[in-house]
């Protein structure tokens, strides 16, 4: 696995590569590609369908020519103040600061002179940007803005909630975790729950489209595609990282000691019981056509840091899971991926108000309910059935998608339709 930079380049150059590279993580990278594609497809979804007449500018009054004011020099010095602080006191302290970016980040570690610095040079930019525009005396102007030129307000309000959503869902699936470690669950890369970052980014996106007049059921329609590409595309970061999110133990395949994988033999029975003791397990080697890798990994340094040690390893990640599990990222961003292509051939040919999120929740929620079958999570007991929160959920999302379908009708295309 890659964890960070500095294993992916290592691993592709042969090259040892200098420490700061460790600081950005491959987890996170993924992640920001994941909402850049997201971006993209909402975006253009969104041109399309002011092209069609079904969104349109919201007028803002706005200043100009009125020079800087104290709050606006305040709020860029305190910006860059924090940006200083935090980036200036990685220099120096990149061993620290790897194993737990996150950690650093929310903490009150950092370089007060370099955050000083910087906070002057933000608060003078804003000052000179600001008297560059400035007029004899300040006008309102009214100015258009389409929803598509929001987009990047949008991404941001979408990756905030979702992240929180992420987080609180998982503290809830993971409540043990959670409550022997609350900071740490909370602030840690790993352990985010997909499904609970939908669900928070959801009701953000509503009242975000209140606020600016956009129509929340278009808005959903034009999120749709970019919300799965994004699904499939955040999976390579857990697959890459091996932040824990993987299926069911597969017996099929075990860990050498230096952490490369072979299939099993009966010799390793006794070893794979004692590993996996009563977790769910299942027996099922690769046909000779596909690869091994597709039916089972070992994760060899995955960040989480779980399994057996690696012989002679040297470095922060020297574990390998003793014996294999199902690749479920892989899985989950091949179908994400997949199911995108489709959405996105579909969309000229949906008319329907709420269809293609509709379609969208179908595909979710089945794509997940069946990889929760080779999937590691925690299990509700409710008597005769044991879902797991993801589980739940799916079913849910499968429910009212088809009822978007299937039976939703427009009250504003019906009128439209009647006056027709």
């Amino acid at each position: 696995m890659y964890p960070d930079f500095k294993y992916l380049l290592q691993s592709l150059t042969g090259i040892e590569m200098p420490e700061w590279l460790s600081l950005f993580k491959t987890f996170g990278f993924l992640v920001a590609m994941s909402f850049l594609g997201a971006a993209w497809a909402t975006a253009s979804e969104l041109k399309r369908k002011a092209k069609l007449g079904l969104l349109h500018a919201e007028i803002r009054t706005i200043e100009v020519g009125r020079p800087a004011s104290m709050a606006e020099l305040a709020m860029s010095a305190l910006t860059g103040f924090i940006i200083g602080f935090k980036i200036g006191g990685m220099f120096g302290n990149f061993a620290e600061i790897s194993p737990d970016p996150m950690g650093y980040l929310f903490s009150a570690k950092g370089n007060l002179l370099a955050g000083l610095v910087v906070a002057a040079i933000m608060a003078y930019t804003r000052y000179a940007e600001k008297k560059k525009q400035q007029l004899p005396e300040p006008e309102m102007r009214k100015v258009s803005v389409y929803p598509h030129e929001l987009i990047t307000e949008i991404v941001v309000v979408a990756a905030v909630a979702g992240l929180i959503g992420a987080k609180v869902f998982n503290a809830l699936e993971t409540w043990e975790d959670f409550v022997e470690d609350p900071i740490r669950s909370l602030t840690s890369s790993a352990g985010l729950t997909f499904l609970g970052g939908l669900i928070m980014a959801t009701a953000a996106f509503w009242f975000y489209t209140r606020k600016h007049n956009i129509p929340f059921k278009h808005m959903c329609d034009a999120a749709a595609p970019g919300i799965m590409l994004a699904y499939g595309v955040g999976r390579l970061g857990c697959q890459f990282s091996g932040d824990g999110d993987w299926g069911i133990f597969n017996t099929a395949y075990v860990a050498n000691p230096d952490g490369s994988m072979r299939v099993s033999t009966a010799a390793d029975g006794e070893m794979i019981t004692h590993m996996i003791g009563k977790a769910e397990h299942a027996h099922a080697a690769a046909p000779s056509w596909l690869p091994d890798w597709l039916y089972g990994m070992t994760y060899p340094h995955n960040v989480g840091h779980e399994g057996m040690a690696i012989k002679d390893c040297v470095g922060e990640y020297c574990n390998v899971l003793p014996v294999s599990v199902f690749p479920t990222p892989i899985y989950e961003f091949v179908a994400g991926v997949t199911l995108f292509f489709i959405m996105w051939a579909l969309r000229h040919r949906l008319k329907g108000t709420l269809q293609m999120f509709g379609i969208y929740l179908v595909f979710a929620g089945v794509e997940r309910f069946l990889v929760e079958l080779v999937r590691v999570n925690y299990k509700y007991d409710l008597g005769f059935i044991h879902p797991s929160q993801a589980e739940i959920i799916s079913v849910l999302m499968v429910i009212v998608g088809s009822y978007l379908l299937f039976f939703y009708k427009d009250k504003d295309q019906q009128h439209t339709a009647a006056i027709a």
